[in-house]
């Protein structure tokens, strides 16, 4: 059995990089007898989760043991959402960076909440998310930074619901099932949205799906209402005759955040004032090319080109500094979570911000 053990974990070493101890009479060398038998066995749980982890982290290239501190000096590793694939797609991070040896590696994320979870690991430098799943990452111990608010966009979220379904008000979901990404924006949408009719969250029976999965279920019948964001929105729309029973209109008041790791944050200053920059520039001519932009990603992500149209032409474009109002909203995201008990405990959002020296140093202007 040990054997067979040591044999998985220098497989699982030589995966990650870490040749100098792919050895078994090394590893015995530096393991005292009696206990090598258990930690062996830990040692080797641990080393081949690990080598799980870099081989499924990204659908790109994976980042090993051996080049992490070289990836920390000349890669960012960028999460992204199909939400904002035009940024990967246009190449226009990669042109600015490359002047200064730097490389970016595009990692894809069903949602923000996955996406956080890679960076708490440290598997991503930096990132985009609506405004939920930063609470969660931080209540859950995560040393993140806000970078950047993102451009509200309440037209380009809803609640749908079957085409046919007997649902007409809002009043009408007590007691449905409705799916939603938990910890997304689509699940703070889906409160207020209860909320505005004076139903409480624990009048409905959430089901927790990624947005492939609750529009399977969707499809299927096995729910009765859908929280989701564009393109998935659009997409829904178009292809599976979704009805929309509310949006986000007159009811989200932010969009989203650019994040980092709290060490990605504070030693890349002026790579981030480069992304940043980048970031900007993209989405002033995104405001004005939205035709264009549909025609690019429509192939890219596979939706209609009409669904692409619907969801370009309703989005609101730009970049927004953090400041106190920004501060103030997000913090009252993360009271409604807790006092419904949805967030295990309650958390000062001013801790994951950067000091406003460093906003400064960074942030794009108005």
């Amino acid at each position: 059995m040990i054997s067979l053990i040591f044999q998985r974990l220098i497989a699982a070493l030589k995966r990650l990089g870490v040749d100098q101890f792919a050895n078994k009479n090394k590893l015995l060398s530096v393991i005292p007898i009696p206990v090598a038998g258990a930690f062996i066995t830990g040692l080797c749980l641990s080393v081949l989760f690990a080598a799980c982890t870099a081989n499924n982290a990204s659908n790109t290239t994976p980042i090993s043991a051996n080049n992490s501190t070289q990836a920390k000096a000349s890669v960012v590793r960028f999460g992204y959402q199909k939400a904002i694939i035009l940024l990967k797609t246009k190449g226009v991070l990669e042109k600015r960076l490359q002047p200064e040896g730097k490389s970016i590696q595009w990692i894809e994320f069903p949602a923000g909440p996955q996406l956080l979870e890679a960076m708490n690991v440290g598997s991503i430098d930096f990132g985009q998310t609506g405004e939920t799943p930063p609470i969660f990452a931080q209540a859950a111990g995560a040393s993140i930074a806000y970078i950047a608010g993102i451009a509200a966009n309440p037209p380009g979220q809803a609640l749908l619901v079957p085409q046919n379904s007997p649902i007409k008000t809002i009043a009408d979901l007590k007691g449905k099932k409705i799916a939603v990404q938990k910890a997304s924006s689509a699940h703070y949408l889906l409160i207020q949205i209860l909320e505005k009719a004076g139903l409480k969250y624990t009048d409905i029976q959430p089901v927790f799906l990624p947005p492939a999965d609750a529009r399977a279920a969707f499809v299927k019948g096995s729910i009765d209402g859908w929280a989701i964001w564009d393109p998935f929105f659009a997409a829904a729309e178009k292809s599976i005759n979704a009805r929309v029973l509310i949006t986000g209109e007159g009811i989200s008041k932010q969009g989203g955040y650019y994040l980092a790791s709290r060490k990605f944050a504070t030693e890349n200053q002026e790579t981030i004032k480069a992304i940043l920059e980048e970031i900007k520039k993209l989405e002033d001519w995104s405001d004005k090319n939205r035709d264009e932009i549909a025609q690019t990603l429509s192939p890219v992500l596979g939706i209609d080109l009409d669904a692409m149209k619907k969801a370009t032409q309703r989005r609101h474009f730009g970049v927004v500094p953090i400041d106190e109002a920004l501060i103030n909203i997000q913090q009252q995201v993360a009271d409604k979570f807790y006092e419904l008990k949805l967030l295990p405990k309650q958390i000062n959002v001013k801790e994951a911000m950067l000091s406003p020296e460093q906003y400064a140093a960074f942030s794009p202007k108005r």
